[in-house]
């Protein structure tokens, strides 16, 4: 679970067809509407709103956007009018097991997946490559390979062999092997788990900070998993680039989002796992959505329909939403993640959730969605998406209405491109 059991019971059902899988023949698809224009459209670029203009895709990038865009004759063309053209999301914190995780992420525009931890990293690389290949009709992948835990902790709970360590001394060498393996950032738990009251043991500080240091020695982002305040403020100090997770265990201290803020980190809040921990999950809302339901695998609705066991501990969701409220106004840049598929996620549907929380957490509806498009591209170094600009990867989401006003309208999906190939949402919901 998240905060407990991040790679949690339900999702190891997964896990042994994960471990061995390869990929399949539906990576791909037979390019469709390749160059086309979407005109007369509200567009949200990553930061900003443009309220009525035209966007011209060549292939897999966006070649021109303005309202006085001449549209060639040889391209289709969408008509945008009372619609409102998105980049693809991107979930900065996930965790994928097979490539009908990918796929479902992609159908409900989120065209990029961040892994934050997997018992497979050769599997990962793979489902990585096939994603990134010309034509394929899976969400891109980034993956953190093995979490870096120590004997004990949480991510040991797997039931596949996890590798650990726990000296300062081995801090170097444990990170050139997840390099060696493929990781794209490196993910530490740093969590003893009393703050929902299921021990593990953990590092020292002074082990995190060498962990820390070997990652950014090596050119990688810091990346830890934190269950309480005090886990995130060491984390910080020692110079993480972002935390995992808010905290549910206490109120942040008045000085929290300062801290983040002199030292130039972000937050992944996970709002949707972190109402699941507490009890108040909105996973069965997702299920019954006529938005998402008809998408949705057997699978990701009885994932959906779970629940944590029940935590041993005094907790507080709105905990995590005064910390994101602190963070907004310290401007600590916060990204979008959904732990999916942990109990009450799902891959892709939970993005919209998220959305929708942040917003009610205090963001305003153009902050919440950049904090799923341009906020992690920026921070995980993805910069050619995660914006809709001239030059930019043709990653897009076309909704109804106005999500800059109206954050629910995400979830009205028109159409998904990725690499500017058009989507098949219908076939996917009739499979």
């Amino acid at each position: 679970m998240s905060l407990g059991n991040e790679l949690s019971r339900f999702a190891y059902a997964a896990l042994i067809a994960f471990s061995f899988f390869g990929c399949s023949d539906d990576a791909t698809e037979a390019p469709s509407t390749h160059d086309f224009a979407i005109r007369d459209v509200r567009v949200f670029d990553g930061t900003s709103v443009i309220d009525r203009t035209t966007v011209i895709v060549r292939g897999d990038r966006i070649v021109e956007l303005g309202a006085g865009a001449s549209i060639p004759s040889d391209l289709d063309v969408f008509d945008g009018t009372g619609k409102t053209l998105l980049p693809g999301l991107i979930d900065a914190h996930a965790h994928v097991w097979t490539e009908a995780d990918l796929a479902q992420a992609a159908i409900f525009g989120t065209t990029t997946v961040l892994d934050m931890g997997t018992c497979s990293p050769a599997g990962a690389v793979r489902l990585r490559n096939a994603a990134g290949q010309p034509g394929s009709s899976w969400a891109d992948l980034r993956t953190a390979g093995f979490l870096v835990t120590t004997p004990g902790g949480h991510g040991t709970e797997s039931p596949c062999p996890v590798p650990t360590m726990s000296d300062p001394s081995e801090a170097p060498g444990f990170v050139d092997a997840r390099i060696a393996e493929g990781s794209d950032y490196i993910k530490i738990v740093y969590d003893d788990g009393h703050a929902i009251g299921i021990p593990y043991k953990t590092f020292s500080k002074t082990t995190l900070a060498a962990i820390v240091e070997a990652a950014h020695a090596r050119g990688k982002l810091a990346v830890v998993h934190i269950g309480a305040l005090q886990d995130a403020v060491d984390a910080i100090e020692v110079g993480a680039d972002g935390i995992e997770h808010l905290f549910i265990d206490k109120s942040p201290t008045p000085d929290f989002a300062s801290l983040l803020a002199s030292h130039g980190a972000f937050a992944v809040p996970t709002l949707s796992v972190l109402r699941s921990v507490t009890g108040a999950s909105i996973g069965l809302s997702i299920a019954a959505d006529p938005h998402f339901a008809p998408f949705l695998s057997q699978g990701a609705v009885t994932g959906l329909t779970k629940t944590f066991d029940p935590l041993r501990t005094v907790t507080s969701y709105g905990a995590a939403e005064e910390a994101v409220r602190m963070l907004k106004d310290a401007r600590v840049p916060l990204l979008a993640g959904t732990d999916a598929p942990n109990p009450g996620t799902a891959h892709g549907a939970s993005m919209h959730a998220e959305l929708g929380l942040l917003v009610a957490a205090g963001l305003t509806p153009v902050e919440a969605l950049t904090a799923a498009t341009q906020a992690p591209a920026d921070r995980f170094g993805l910069g050619d998406r995660g914006r809709i600009a001239v030059g930019a990867r043709a990653d897009l989401l076309l909704v109804n209405g106005d999500p800059t006003v109206d954050i629910q309208a995400t979830a009205d999906i028109v159409s998904v491109w990725k690499r500017g190939m058009l989507l098949r949402r219908a076939a996917a919901a009739s499979r």
